[in-house]
């Protein structure tokens, strides 16, 4: 039976004294009898001296462990080194100007990797082994930025997450293959992304959102990769194409004329630098419609409180909010919505001095932009421009002798469907539809033509998505764009100036779903911090942690 156990905090290492003291257990070791100079990389035997590192150890029974390790100090024989004496490196053991052996370094470097600073901090004092959290932390950082890649990438995924959501964005890298975070950004750029991507020239392949920025980015870093648009997203840039449609008064599929009957495209009028008619309605009846829809819901509270509702079930009927329930059952009709004092970056706070202006004959953008600084206008010339455009639209139909347009005469209410449930019900396939959803996206396809057309292209989209085959997606680009429907036309538009991509992802097996994933993961350790960790420290907890070395006790 074997009574004693050999014990050594590493390979190679001769256990000299093992002391029990009131702090913990005092283990001293010697290295070997000789060391290989880092010059010359020659083995030497000639001592020069002695010195004591003093190393932290795994404990033992949770007392602390202090390893004393005596390494020697070697002379290099070799005449042609510059180097005439040297320590003995021993990478197994501890890093160089270390104080902890190299197996507890990775033990703390896993616990915060995966718990973070302070929770770390506590679980290694409770092993017996403790460090403070900014020890923690900056050894872990310190990994991350020696950290290299292991093997070449072939297929990346791009996409970006908020620091603050809709001010400040980073970028996210993702091996799609090994399905590991490989860089985490700081910016959401194209030069950030081309940079990046310029450092690995053997990627083949690019996954990402329809972030223009992205494609840019991809096309001057790895242009020789094929880009491949994300399915996802693409459905996702659909739906809200749709919802935005169906915000949108009911109307006749009819052309939008003048007072006098001319379709104003056909007579020539509007050209590509101003809108085109079709917009131009749809901006005219996108108020119309959220006054109709609020009228809706108006009434049909009205009706339940006529038939003895308490303010508890009308709330549960119509998922109003019950703020605005018990604000509209003192009332007898609908009251305006109430407008926000416009700020300094609104040029509606300036509306008198531009009016007078335009009057005067001052209708340029930028002379205008110059004359409302002085006067505390801090927005941008695009805003002040978009101001400028229904004046802009007038003067330019008077000019040419042309009334100003009138929308067409809406038809039958449709559903009180909203919007959004409206959009989602009209991608989602009749097979993933309950037997409710079915009932109303039949009543919307009855009550709107309009419904039905952009539900039938939407069908073939998805189609075309799922198949293998990207030759019927010119086909479906040259039906949406023929259709009468504002956003499947501006929608076809935009996928035809990314074609490319999008045939790719018709034809290829990769998506940024991992992506997506991993920004949860993202998120989860951002929330975790408490927002007080930069990028360094967010990417070193992003990337996967290689152990390095294992030892056995």
């Amino acid at each position: 039976m074997k009574t004693k156990s050999d014990w050594a905090p590493g390979p190679e290492l001769r256990i000299l004294a093992a002391e029990r003291q009131s702090a913990g257990w005092v283990v001293t070791a010697e290295a070997p009898g000789s060391g290989c100079c880092p010059t010359c990389d020659r083995q030497s035997r000639c001592r020069h001296g002695w010195y004591v590192r003093h190393l932290q150890d795994l404990p033992v029974q949770g007392a602390a462990v202090s390893l004393n390790l005596k390494v020697g100090r070697w002379r290099c024989r070799d005449p042609r080194c510059h180097r005439r004496t040297f320590t003995a490196c021993l990478p197994l053991i501890a890093e160089p100007f270390a104080r902890r052996t190299r197996r507890v370094s990775d033990l703390a470097r896993l616990l915060t990797h995966a718990a973070g600073g302070r929770p770390a901090e506590r679980l290694m004092t409770r092993l017996g082994l403790p460090q403070s959290d900014d020890t923690l932390l900056r050894s872990l950082k310190r990994y991350a930025a020696r950290r290299q890649e292991e093997a070449p990438v072939r297929v990346v995924g791009i996409d970006d997450w908020s620091w603050r959501k809709g001010t400040t964005y980073g970028t996210i890298l993702v091996d799609l293959e090994r399905r590991e975070v490989l860089d985490v950004l700081a910016d959401r750029s194209a030069d950030a992304t081309s940079q990046w991507l310029a450092g690995h020239p053997e990627i083949e392949i690019v996954s990402r959102d329809r972030a223009g920025l992205y494609a840019d980015g991809a096309r001057q870093g790895a242009p020789q990769a094929r880009q491949v648009a994300d399915r996802f997203h693409l459905l996702e840039n659909l739906r809200k194409s749709i919802e935005q449609q169906m915000s949108r008064a009911p109307r006749q599929h009819e052309p939008f004329v003048a007072s006098d009957g001319e379709p104003l495209l056909a007579a020539g009028v509007l050209n590509r630098r101003y809108d085109q008619p079709e917009v131009m309605e749809h901006r005219l009846l996108l108020a119309a419609g959220r006054r109709a829809a609020d009228q809706g819901r108006f009434a049909h509270l009205k009706t339940l409180q006529a038939g003895g509702a308490s303010r508890a079930a009308i709330v549960r009927e119509t998922g109003l909010n019950w703020r605005t329930v018990a604000k509209w059952i003192r009332l007898d009709t609908l009251p305006e919505r109430r407008t926000m004092v416009a700020k300094t970056t609104t040029p509606d706070r300036f509306r008198v001095y531009l009016a007078r202006r335009w009057a005067e004959g001052s209708t340029m953008g930028r002379d205008l932009l110059a004359e409302l600084r002085p006067r505390g206008y801090t927005g941008s010339l695009t805003n002040l421009q978009r101001f400028l455009n229904p004046w802009r639209r007038a003067q330019f139909l008077a000019i040419a002798g042309l009334p100003a347009p009138r929308p067409t005469a809406p038809r039958n209410e449709p559903p009180a469907v909203p919007p959004i449930a409206a959009a989602a019900l009209c991608i989602k396939p009749r097979g993933q539809l309950t037997e409710e959803q079915a009932t109303k996206v039949d009543m919307l396809k009855a009550a709107s033509a309009e419904f039905a057309s952009m539900r039938g292209l939407v069908m073939r989209f998805r189609g075309i998505l799922k198949g293998a085959n990207p030759g019927k997606l010119d086909r479906w680009l040259d039906d949406a764009l023929g259709s009468r429907i504002h956003c499947m036309r501006q929608f076809a538009i935009k996928l035809r100036q990314d074609a490319a991509a999008v045939r790719n992802a018709i034809t290829e097996i990769w998506s940024n779903g991992q992506v997506e994933g991993q920004i949860n993961r993202l998120k989860t350790l951002k929330r975790a911090m408490y927002g007080r960790a930069g990028i360094v420290l967010l990417r070193a907890r992003m990337l996967s942690l290689k152990q390095v070395s294992e030892h056995t006790v």
